[in-house]
């Protein structure tokens, strides 16, 4: 544990003990500085991260200040989700797609957005591997990479599993273009037409668009806005309907920014393998964790192979790269023909690129750099919010990723504060995206992945306003 995360660790003890109590000043930077024998940006850094959790607030010209349990009073409740529904055929590729062709306009502020901003990747260097990598292929590669995949990068993927405990072979992983093709792949590996699939409530709408797509039945279990899907229900729903196959985020989840306790993954995978169900594990954020660790993913418990875990390096490294995979498990020979009849192959010199950047040792220095970013704008847009938004908007401040899932008044419709919001050129992802139901008309995600400029906060305020005066 570095000397940051000490100091940091030692004044949260403090807080939950109630030796520090909400509005409490904290020490200055110099007193502790002094005390601890560190210098001023380390003990900048232990405020940050207290920031980010939300243990502490910075009042300017003043210091720093115990939060306490200030989030808890505006944070989502865990009851009032819908119970699990019946198989449901699908409507709303057309909705998501008439959304989001609003919402890609560059003129908007990308609250809408599904991406962080894209200064945040190390472009100019991928940039370099690429141009070396064009430059080092060799002409038997344009071959022995189709299918699976370039086997250096197959290897580099396959050692982050194995240094967070997680056994996963080179072999049982298939490099796909992004993290979408890898879950529609293993999608339709394991389903038919007219097959059930479970889903969680809410759900991220590219799963909707993919059950749709290939006539299959969603069936939709609920889901703590902090601790992910109800296992009881879910078990419930499997006994009741024999799904062929579930669709599940155990990290960060899109779009609530829920994150499933290690018991629990545990309890899921032993769930899935006792009925036999295939467990397709939706897992990109991982590397997006504010806390001391990377998240372990529910494949970690995974003995018999019934979990398919994709991911990819869109949210994380290379977005246009569209690079992503799955480790697929009793499952890669279905996957890897499937990939062969459609795609064939996923972009080689990007392959390259991408594995030699890996071997090079850059990635993880990125990731502490992206991860504390996003950590420090968690806290600038929840505190925007606290300040604009009206007191009824209830919303957690999820230990990572990208997005607020926020519940508005009862009386305000998201879909209609979509429309308000594009005239004011600003984007969001409305609650009819995130259920085959359209269940959550009045929540909406909000994407703090851009830096909080000034062009931004004036948008938090407008939605502010635009919220308050359906209220009046």
């Amino acid at each position: 544990m570095k000397k940051y995360e000490v100091i940091a660790e030692e004044m949260a003890a403090a807080i939950r003990q109630g030796l520090l109590k909400r509005g409490d000043k904290l020490p200055s930077i110099r007193q502790v500085q002094a005390l601890k024998q560190v210098n001023a940006s380390t003990v900048f850094q232990a405020y940050y991260l207290l920031e980010a959790r939300g243990l502490l607030v910075a009042r300017p010209r003043s210091g720093y200040y115990v939060a306490g349990n200030l989030h808890a009073e505006r944070s989502l409740a865990p009851g009032g989700m819908p119970p699990a529904g019946l198989p449901t055929m699908l409507q709303v590729s057309d909705l998501v797609f008439t959304l989001l062709d609003r919402i890609k306009d560059p003129q908007h502020v990308p609250f809408g957005s599904a991406f962080p901003s894209p200064r945040h990747f190390p472009l100019a260097k991928l940039a370099d591997h690429m141009a070396s990598a064009v430059r080092r292929i060799h002409p038997s590669d344009t071959v022995s990479d189709i299918g699976q995949g370039d086997n250096a990068l197959r290897r580099q993927i396959a050692l982050r599993y194995q240094l967070d405990g997680t056994h996963t072979d080179a072999s049982d992983i298939v490099v796909t273009n992004g993290a979408l093709e890898a879950l529609n792949l293993s999608l339709a590996a394991v389903t038919q037409p007219g097959d059930s699939v479970i889903i969680e409530s809410p759900s991220f709408y590219a799963a909707l668009q993919a059950i749709e797509r290939m006539g299959l039945r969603a069936i939709e279990v609920p889901s703590h806005p902090e601790y992910g899907i109800d296992l009881m229900a879910l078990e419930q729903a499997i006994i009741q309907h024999q799904p062929k196959a579930c669709w599940l985020m155990t990290n960060f989840q899109n779009p609530t920014g829920s994150l499933m306790p290690e018991d629990k993954k545990q309890a899921l995978v032993a769930l899935i393998t006792r009925y036999q169900l295939p467990l397709i594990e939706d897992d990109v954020y991982r590397e997006l964790y504010f806390g001391k660790q990377r998240p372990l993913p529910a494949k970690t418990w995974d003995s018999e192979g019934w979990v398919m875990h994709c991911s990819s390096f869109s949210k994380t490294l290379a977005p246009g790269y569209r690079v992503g995979w799955v480790s697929a498990g009793r499952f890669t020979s279905q996957i890897t023909r499937l990939k062969i009849s459609t795609t064939l192959a996923t972009s080689i010199p990007a392959q390259h690129a991408l594995a030699s950047y890996l071997a090079k040792g850059g990635y993880d220095k990125h990731l502490r750099q992206l991860r504390h970013q996003l950590m420090l704008q968690q806290l600038q847009f929840s505190q925007a919010i606290y300040q604009h938004f009206p007191e009824q908007v209830r919303f957690n401040l999820p230990q990572g990723g990208y997005f607020f899932w926020m519940q508005l008044p009862q009386h305000i419709d998201s879909l209609q504060l979509f429309q308000q919001a594009i005239a004011h050129n600003i984007s969001l992802a409305p609650g009819h995206m995130f259920s085959s139901q359209q269940q959550y008309a009045n929540f909406i995600r909000l994407n703090y992945g851009h830096p909080l400029d000034t062009h931004s906060l004036q948008a938090i305020q407008a939605l502010g306003t635009l919220m308050k005066q359906v209220s009046n």
